[in-house]
C-alpha cells in the first residue's frame, strides 16, 4: 500500500505521510514481544504504507530490530531511518546522558551541530534533526547548517507548540523546519483503550506522568476519538506536519494508516480544535525532573 508523501523541510526527502515510532516495539513502555514477532510487525509496517521509521537508544531495541528487519528483508532502500541520541538506557535499565556534543544544557547547540556536520559530510546520514529544544536553540541550530525537522509532542491531547505562549511551531514554519510529531494520539489515550488509570499496566512508564492522573480521566475522556480522526486533524493542520504514531498492534497500523487517506474539511478541522480547547486537563506531560529538560536552551557559543 502506497501512503500520501510528504517533504520534511524546504529541500528534505520525501517520507510516508504517516510514519512509525518505535517507543512501543522497542520496549519503551513495556515489553513489546520477541523479535520475531517484532520483526513481522515492523513487515506488516512496511506493506501497510508506513515507511518512515523513527527509533532511539532510549527505546531499547529498536534499532536492532530495524537491523533485524533490513537483514532477513532486505528492503533497506524502502524505508527513511531517523534515530536519536542524547539519552542512553543502561543494561541495569537505568538511563544517562552523554557527554558528547548534544542538546543537554552543558553543550552549545552549534558545537553539538557541527558535529553533526561532520557526519553529514562523511556520508553517514542524510539530514540533521532536533527533538524537544526551544525555538531560541532551534535558530541557532539553523544557523550553523540547515535542520530538516524538529521532533516534538503534537497532538489533540498536547497542543502546547501551538499555543500564544510558544514560538515552536511559528519558528518552524518561519524556517522551513518540518514537525515530526510524536505520540499524536497521546501515547493512545485518545483510542478510548485507558478509560481510566486503573486501565494503563502495572509497570508501564504512563503511570508517571502527571497529566495521565486519575482524577483527569473525566476531562481526558471527553477527547475520546477514532485514532484516525485524530492524525487527520494534525495532517490537516498544515503540509509540514508529520506524525508517528507507536504502536505493537498491526491493526493499529492498518488503522493509522488510514488516515492519510482521511480528509476533513476546513469546518471540521475548526470545531475538533474548539472541542479539544474546550477540555482543561492538569499536569504536565512528565515528571517534573524531565520537564526540565524539554525544549530548553543550551549555553551560548564562546568566542
Amino acid at each position: 500500500m502506497s501512503l500520501p508523501l510528504r517533504t520534511l523541510g524546504r529541500d528534505g526527502p520525501s517520507v510516508s505521510a504517516i510514519g512509525l515510532g518505535f517507543g512501543s516495539i522497542g520496549g519503551f513502555y513495556g515489553p513489546a514481544g520477541t523479535l520475531d514477532e517484532k520483526v513481522a510487525l515492523l513487515e506488516h509496517a512496511h506493506a501497510a504504507g508506513l515507511r518512515f521509521w523513527d527509533m532511539a537508544d532510549i527505546y531499547g531495541g529498536s534499532e536492532d530490530v530495524v537491523r533485524e528487519w533490513i537483514k532477513r528483508s532486505g528492503k533497506r532502500n524502502d524505508v527513511f531511518l531517523t534515530t536519536k541520541f542524547g539519552l542512553q538506557r543502561q543494561p541495569n535499565g537505568s538511563h544517562t546522558f552523554r557527554s558528547d556534543p548534544e542538546a543537554d544544557g552543558v553543550t552549545p547547540i552549534e558545537k553539538t551541530i557541527e558535529a553533526m556536520v561532520e557526519l553529514k559530510n562523511q556520508g553517514k546520514i542524510r539530514c540533521l534533526g532536533l527533538s524537544d529544544v526551544s525555538a531560541a536553540t532551534l535558530r541557532r541550530a539553523h544557523a550553523v547548517h540547515p535542520i530538516t525537522a524538529l521532533q516534538v509532542e503534537y497532538s489533540l491531547f498536547a497542543l502546547d507548540i501551538d499555543s500564544p505562549a510558544s514560538e515552536i511551531l511559528k519558528t518552524c514554519r518561519e524556517l522551513g523546519v518540518a514537525i515530526v510529531a510524536f505520540s499524536p494520539i497521546g501515547r493512545g489515550i485518545l483510542t478510548g483503550q485507558f478509560q481510566s488509570r486503573a486501565d494503563i499496566p502495572e509497570g508501564d512508564l504512563r503511570r508517571m506522568y502527571p497529566k495521565y492522573a486519575e482524577e483527569n480521566f473525566p476531562e481526558i475522556l471527553k477527547l475520546i476519538t477514532p485514532a484516525k480522526v485524530a492524525l487527520a486533524w494534525l495532517l490537516a493542520t498544515g503540509p509540514d506536519i508529520v506524525p508517528i504514531p507507536g504502536t505493537k498492534s498491526a491493526a493499529r497500523m492498518d488503522e493509522n494508516a488510514a488516515a492519510a487517506l482521511l480528509q476533513l474539511s476546513d469546518q471540521e478541522v475548526q470545531e475538533i480544535r474548539t472541542l479539544a480547547e474546550k477540555v482543561e486537563i492538569e499536569g504536565t506531560r512528565y515528571p517534573a525532573a524531565v520537564m526540565v529538560t524539554l525544549c530548553s536552551d543550551t549555553p551560548p557559543l564562546e568566542e
